[in-house]
């Protein structure tokens, strides 16, 4: 899983190289359907950071943040969300601090509703100066808590899939849920959380979307180590 931060004392991380990259895991604490655990994002935010450490030896494993801005699912028991103006901040002067001790942070997100939070933070980061990338995967299929997640974790953590208790949530496409669920939430347009169908999930399937965007987030920071 590489070398992880939290592992290190004060003296090993000032050995580290200039080019040392702190790769942070974004996620959130919210609900994935009654099959899922609430920490999905964050599961999968740390499995990628750790896969793209494991490969790359001057990635360096943060602690995960697991809040992040998940009002969309307000109303579903165990959901914590620290808003997006928060989660913005938060992101900002996480990465200021880290930029003391670290050549380059990258922020691996993993909640689509921190998007836009990220983007924000980013900005201002980049204005200041700071050599900040931030990178989210982009799976296929379901919007949330369906097949694509589901394979996800039966890969990562089967035994923390309550598959017997997966079900069908809201099918239709997104862009026809969209206007109803900014304007009241999930649980408007989906009783269980679900937005898709886990049925077919598998960890074979999960293992493969996990390699893909490795590979994809691998490419992502050639390119942004690589820029002139």
């Amino acid at each position: 899983m590489g070398t992880a931060l939290a592992d290190l004392s004060w003296p090993d991380a000032e050995r580290l190289t200039t080019r040392t990259i702190l790769a942070v895991p974004v996620g959130a604490t919210e609900q994935h359907g009654p099959h899922l655990p609430l920490s999905t994002d964050t599961d999968i935010a740390v499995s990628l950071v750790g896969m793209l450490a494991a490969a790359r030896p001057e990635v360096i494993c943060a602690p995960p943040v697991a809040y992040g801005s998940s009002g969309e699912h307000a109303g579903f028991a165990g959901t914590l969300s620290i808003g997006q103006e928060a989660t913005e901040l938060l992101l900002v002067e996480l990465v200021r601090s880290a930029t003391e001790s670290f050549a380059r942070v990258l922020l691996v997100s993993t909640h689509g509703g921190n998007a836009a939070a990220v983007r924000r933070a980013v900005t201002r980061l980049h204005a200041e100066g700071r050599d900040v990338l931030a990178w989210s995967p982009n799976w296929p299929g379901d919007a949330h808590a369906g097949r694509s997640e589901t394979s996800l974790m039966l890969a990562l953590s089967p035994e923390r899939v309550a598959i017997d208790r997966a079900t069908a949530g809201a099918t239709a496409p997104l862009p026809e849920l969209l206007p109803l669920m900014v304007e009241r939430g999930v649980l408007a347009v989906s009783e269980t959380g679900v937005l898709g169908d886990p049925a077919g999930a598998s960890a074979q399937e999960g293992r493969a979307l996990l390699d893909a965007a490795a590979a994809e987030l691998g490419a992502a920071i050639d390119a942004w180590t690589q820029a002139p």
